[in-house]
């Protein structure tokens, strides 16, 4: 047979008793939790949250680039310990038919950067080295789908490293990239942009 539970000076069967006991550990409703660990932002966006033309990518050459390329802004806190350098890849696995587009790749950003402010990944900075993206440049290259497509979703991937900020060259695609850091990677945040035309 079954005992009842004491809660409070009221008997209580198991299942109430554990309503009571989850229910003191929910989230109240419309509540944001509190992010815990590595967490990467776009200040004034939520994660998902779809991008603005100005954001998209430029070049009068191919129509579905019709943007301003201005990289959006971005945050992060709570780097994981012995954090020397970040590295930041931006990366759409829809894109070119399902083979991928590499947008951004950077990296050799010292650990006491937390963020980019908006527009400053478009041009070069001391602040990060400049990998090389699907058009060869180490800046932010905004999104060009093709008109039409449901909204793609373009993940941005940070990095905390061990790799002191000047030890890898410029240049370097996402693959070798992720080659290099090989072993040297003490964790990772990740935001998900959306865009469509």
């Amino acid at each position: 047979m079954q005992r009842p539970i004491l809660v409070r000076g009221f008997a209580l069967g198991a299942a109430a008793a554990a309503a009571v006991l989850l229910g003191a550990c929910a989230t109240p409703p419309g509540a944001t939790p509190e992010p815990r660990g590595f967490t990467l932002t776009s200040p004034g966006r939520a994660d998902n949250d779809m991008l603005a033309i100005k954001h998209a990518g430029k070049n009068p050459a191919n129509p579905n680039c019709a943007g301003d390329n201005v990289s959006p802004a971005l945050a992060w806190t709570r780097a994981p310990a012995g954090t020397r350098s970040y590295a930041i890849l931006l990366d759409d696995q829809a894109g070119r038919a399902g083979l991928g587009v590499s947008h951004w790749a950077a990296y050799g950003i010292a650990a006491d950067v937390t963020g980019f402010a908006e527009g400053e990944a478009s041009a070069p900075s001391p602040k990060f080295v400049g990998g090389r993206n699907i058009v060869s440049a180490g800046t932010w290259f905004g999104q060009c789908p093709p008109r039409g497509n449901a909204p793609q979703h373009y993940v941005m991937t940070l990095i905390a490293t061990s790799v002191e900020p000047a030890a890898l060259p410029p240049g370097l695609t996402r693959p070798q990239l992720l080659e290099a850091l090989q072993g040297k990677a003490l964790g990772a945040a990740s935001f998900v942009f959306r865009f469509a035309h």
